[in-house]
Order: structure tokens, then C-alpha cells, then sequence
């Protein structure tokens, strides 16, 4: 969708809430159709091809209004995650389909469903414990938990221990930064050994469309092998969040899903980002993206100045000057202040790293080129200044 097609369809969807606004009183307070109706209404996986878009919004009124905002909120919202999960090609154990144990949940963050999952598997250990030994107090469960990560892994996950109150322990990554399954089993048996109690495991499956699928934020895919495991851990029903469909056994109530009580519609946008680029679109989005970030490691492998410093396998080159941090530091804050582009670092073992991430929906080849003729000259600049 270019700019001048984006002007009329925005223009047309405000059109669209007026007319809604203007006619509200016409429409009924509490919908008509019955838990289940949606998915019969939607295909079973995301198209292959673009759907066009005034196709989308008759939809919208043909298949979403009737149940808006509830059930259409939940059952689009079950639907997407399993046409994003098919996508994916995950084990059909995540997928909610045919009265399977797993299913989806749009997660406001990465951070949030990595909390989610550790409260779920903390309560969880500490219900088969008590069950099995009812003199154990929630408190001598606690201080015996432990879980594991990689060393490598983002500071949420270090941060979900926090607050779950739980041992977190790092496991030494290998010469690619990848986490070693002998280095985890050490760990594991180690940790038993000495009486204490491993429960996070990988029973859940979390990314987020919002950082390279053209989905705005805010939106996290979770998947779980078993929903119970999380409305387990989740599940209040004080009176006034009662409903008559409950335990009817038809409905996915996703607020024993979250922290959170309420939740938006974010499902509506997936369907939207599915059905305009189709799977093809999408997947040649990322396989362009891939390719660029190839191009820009083959210009730094070509400058004798600059090092790959890890293996280059999506959108994102790992990459810095031949020599000290301190070099790459002033390296980094001269690219940002010019304020042409801009660069996040990271820290490899002891190496302060730079990091150039494809991720605009409208790069080209030429934007690559020009960031690197740009990191070049200020390259040239910090090195005259390091030897003067």
C-alpha cells in the first residue's frame, strides 16, 4: 500500500467509525450469535496470496461486527494464533485446534510472556509438590526453585526471575553464543545434587510480530503445549467478571491467560497483516530483509578495518572496528550523533559490539549502501583522531 492509497483508506475507515457512531443506537447492545460462530466463518490457514482490501472490510462487517466486541474479540484472536502458528510450521501441540490441550495468546510483550510463563511453571512445580507433600509450605517450595537461561539471553528474562522471586542461573553459550544441552544437563544434575528444584522448561513457544512481521505493537505470540498450565496459575472469578459461557467448555477466556484483566482487540490487526500481503508476501518480506543484511556483512567483510563477529542468519549483522572497545565507542556515538542512522550495541563476551538491524518496511539496497559509506567515513575519522 503506497502513501496515496493509505490516504484514501484512512479516509474511508474514518468514514467507516462515523457512519458506526452515527447508527450505534440502531445496533444491539449484546450480539445475537453464539459462542463458536466465528472460526466455521474463517479459513483454517492464512492465505497464500493478498486478499484485496475491500474484501477485508466487508468481512469486518459481515463476520466480526455481529460478534463484536465479544466473542469476535476471543475467537479472531484463537483463529490468528493458529494461522500464525501454522505459519510457523509449529508442532500442532501449541495449536488450539480440534480440542487440543494447547492454543495461542496475544502477549503485550516479549518480557510479559516470559513473566507469564515463569508464574505458570512456578505455580505449577509448587502445586505437584504439595500434592505430594502437603506439609511443605509455599515458602521452603520458593527458595529451592531454580531456572535457567543463556548467557546470552535478554535482560527480561533476568528480570522475570526478579520478579518472580526465583533463582535464575546462566548457562555458559559456546564459540557461535549458542546454549549447549550438555552445559544445561551439567547444570541440571549439579542443581539437583545439591537439593535443589529445576522448573522452568520449555513447554511454551514466544515471539513478536510487532518486530518483524508488520504488525504494530503491541503484539507478542505465546503458544503453550497445555493452556491449563496458565489458567492454572491465572484463573479468579469473582462475581462481577462471571459470564454464562464459562464453564460451557466453547470459549477461550483469555484473561486467565495474562496478567492483566482486560485486553485490546489485537487480533484484528494480524487478520489485517495476513490477508494484505498473504503468506508468499510475507515470507518475501523477510527473505529480502535476510538478503540485505548478507549485503551489508559482505561490505564489512571487504573493509580490512572491520570484523563479523558472530554468524550473520536473519536481519541483524554483529560487526565492529579491529581493535579496542573504546575505538568502537567512539565509533557508535559519532554515528548517532550524525544522526543519518542509527545503531544499538551489545557486549559479545568482552567485546563492545555494534549492531545493524534491517528492520524498516521500506529499505532498500541503496539505504544499506549509503549507511555503509556513512559508517566508513566516520570510521576514517575515529581512527585519524585515535592516532593523533
Amino acid at each position: 500500500m503506497n502513501a496515496s492509497e493509505f490516504r484514501r483508506r484512512g479516509k474511508e475507515m474514518v468514514d467507516y467509525m462515523a457512519n458506526y457512531m452515527e447508527g450505534i443506537e440502531g445496533r444491539q447492545v449484546y450480539p445475537d450469535v453464539e459462542p463458536g460462530y466465528l472460526r466455521p466463518l474463517i479459513p483454517a490457514a492464512a492465505p497464500q496470496e493478498p486478499d484485496t482490501f475491500e474484501d477485508i472490510i466487508n468481512d469486518v462487517e459481515k463476520i466480526i461486527m455481529p460478534g463484536a466486541a465479544s466473542p469476535a474479540c476471543t475467537e479472531l484472536e484463537t483463529v490468528m494464533m493458529d494461522w500464525l502458528g501454522k505459519m510457523l510450521e509449529l508442532p500442532k501441540a501449541f495449536l488450539n485446534e480440534k480440542a487440543g490441550e494447547g492454543g495461542g495468546v496475544i502477549q503485550g510483550s516479549a518480557s510479559e510472556a516470559t513473566l507469564v510463563a515463569l508464574l505458570a511453571a512456578r505455580t505449577k512445580v509448587i502445586h505437584r509438590l504439595q500434592a505430594a507433600s502437603p506439609e511443605l509450605t509455599q515458602a521452603a517450595i520458593m527458595e529451592k526453585l531454580v531456572a535457567y537461561s543463556s548467557d546470552q539471553a535478554h535482560s527480561s528474562v533476568e528480570r522475570a526471575g526478579l520478579i518472580g522471586g526465583v533463582k535464575l542461573k546462566a548457562i555458559p553459550s559456546d564459540g557461535n553464543f549458542a546454549m549447549r544441552a550438555s552445559a544445561l544437563q551439567e547444570a541440571l544434575e549439579r542443581d539437583k545434587a545439591a537439593g535443589l528444584i529445576p522448573f522452568f522448561f520449555a513447554d511454551s513457544f514466544n515471539f513478536n510480530p510487532h518486530k518483524w512481521l508488520l504488525v504494530n505493537f503491541d503484539c507478542s505470540a505465546m503458544w503453550v503445549k497445555k493452556r491449563t498450565d496458565l489458567t492454572g496459575a491465572f484463573r479468579l472469578d469473582p462475581t462481577y467478571l462471571k459470564h454464562s459461557h464459562q464453564d460451557s467448555g466453547l470459549i477461550t477466556d483469555y484473561r486467565h491467560w495474562q496478567i492483566p484483566l482486560g485486553r485490546r482487540f489485537r487480533s484484528l490487526k494480524m487478520w489485517f497483516v495476513f490477508r494484505m500481503y498473504g503468506v508468499k508476501g510475507l515470507q518475501a518480506y523477510i527473505r529480502k530483509h535476510v538478503q540485505l543484511s548478507h549485503e551489508f556483512e559482505s561490505l564489512v567483510r571487504q573493509d580490512p578495518r572491520f570484523e563479523i563477529c558472530v554468524e550473520v542468519i536473519l536481519g541483524l549483522v554483529c560487526f565492529r572496528l579491529k581493535g579496542s572497545n573504546k575505538v568502537n565507542e567512539a565509533l557508535l556515538q559519532r554515528i548517532n550523533s550524525a544522526k543519518k542512522i542509527h545503531l544499538v550495541p551489545c557486549h559479545l563476551r568482552d567485546k563492545f559490539v555494534l549492531r545493524f538491524a534491517i528492520c524498516s518496511r521500506t529499505v532498500e539496497s541503496a539505504h544499506v549502501q549509503r549507511a555503509w559509506e556513512h559508517i566508513k567515513e566516520l570510521a576514517a575519522d575515529v581512527l585519524r583522531a585515535e592516532r593523533e
